[in-house]
């Protein structure tokens, strides 16, 4: 066969897919309901097809990156950049999730489960990527059917990463902070104060307590509220250096880590070697047991055990990835559930398709200004 008829007989093929074999002048006409039907099936396999393989759309459902996305945004998530992931779960109804629409019926069936494999993609994961992943900590579903979260890519594989005073880190030197950091403040005021103030300077999450009002903003709005002659004080709400918290990755008392004051920790690469020491055998044990296929992992008297042999090396089977929200004291990210392992990243946001305001009227409900933007 000439390269020319491989060409032709490929371009026929994808008409077949996306159009449908040539039509036979010569043969009966189909009726209305069976038009219809076959309308109906070929957009929900085109639909499905796309989705898979292009783009899938996707919602903001929480504040942990504003103002870099907001709640209510809509966007497109590009599965061709890192390249699609082959089903792993395929017996589920198309286009859905983890429940039919609407429902707490289940969309799928876990009873066939398939090695799953990247398709190559034209780029990879880069440092301060945002990136939308399967939430790794979560069970009870297969990988692919795991909540949708939405972060940051702060560090990759073979990185070290660190926080100090809320100033994240990379391999030592200070990372570069997203435009729309935010953190959260505490307002100390004896005044009420009016809903207008705060929506003013673009503050949506704030609330009273005793002392004055708590609020998640950015440095430089927090040094303008400083300014007003109202406000007696204007105070980072952050962790004191030394203080663990037992809710930060590993979960273990052995770290006086948390979510201000972070690490050093060093974040699995592809083929890399590390010495087990009782130390990191804390931090990594969990990521080998759930995400590197081994059939039993557990550790026995300070030492590793995979498939019954105790080990004092160990080479990770694929990359793993450090995320976090750009409203850092209002996200639950890798700093409490750890990393994120290649196979559960879903794609690159890509771009706002629409974006609505829940609080708004019928003249701002759509946020017009958001509309298109690209996702940096």
């Amino acid at each position: 066969m000439t390269g020319k008829q491989v060409l032709n007989r490929i371009l026929y093929w994808l008409r077949v897919i996306f159009i449908g074999r040539p039509k036979d002048p010569n043969a009966p006409q189909k009726g209305f309901f069976k038009e219809w039907f076959d309308a109906i099936l070929f957009a929900v396999i085109a639909a499905t097809f796309i989705r898979w393989l292009l783009i899938e759309a996707y919602t903001i459902p929480t504040p942990s990156m504003e103002k870099s996305l907001l709640v209510g945004d809509f966007l497109f998530v590009s599965k061709f950049h890192y390249g699609p992931r082959t089903p792993k779960t395929p017996l589920q109804v198309p286009l859905t999730h983890q429940k039919i629409w609407g429902t707490d019926i289940p969309s799928y069936s876990d009873a066939i489960q398939l090695p799953s494999f990247r398709i190559p993609g034209f780029t990879h994961i880069k440092n301060n990527d945002v990136v939308v992943f399967n939430w790794p900590a979560e069970e009870g579903y297969p990988t692919d059917l795991k909540t949708n979260y939405i972060k940051r890519c702060i560090a990759v594989g073979g990185d070290s990463i660190q926080v100090k005073d809320t100033q994240v880190f990379i391999n030592g030197k200070p990372a570069d902070n997203p435009e729309k950091l935010q953190y959260q403040y505490v307002l100390l005021t004896n005044e009420n104060l009016n809903d207008r103030i705060f929506r003013s300077h673009d503050i949506t999450d704030f609330y009273r307590i005793p002392q004055g009002y708590m609020v998640h903003t950015s440095p430089e709005t927090a040094a303008k509220l400083k300014e007003m002659p109202f406000i007696n004080q204007v105070i980072m709400d952050k962790h004191q250096k030394g203080v663990a918290d037992p809710q930060t990755f590993p979960n273990n008392s052995k770290f006086d880590w948390n979510a201000d004051f972070f690490g050093p920790l060093w974040v699995p690469k592809k083929g890399a070697t590390i010495n087990l020491t009782p130390e990191n055998i804390l931090i990594y044990e969990t990521t080998i047991a759930r995400f590197e296929g081994h059939e039993s992992v557990k550790v026995e008297g300070g030492k590793l055990l995979i498939d019954g042999s105790a080990v004092e090396t160990y080479t990770f089977n694929q990359n793993y990835y450090f995320m976090m929200g750009d409203n850092r004291h209002n996200s639950l990210d890798s700093r409490f559930w750890g990393f994120v392992p290649e196979d559960h990243v879903v794609g690159k946001a890509l771009l706002i398709w629409m974006s609505l305001d829940k609080d708004g009227n019928m003249l701002t409900k759509i946020r017009w200004n958001r509309l298109l933007n690209i996702i940096e």
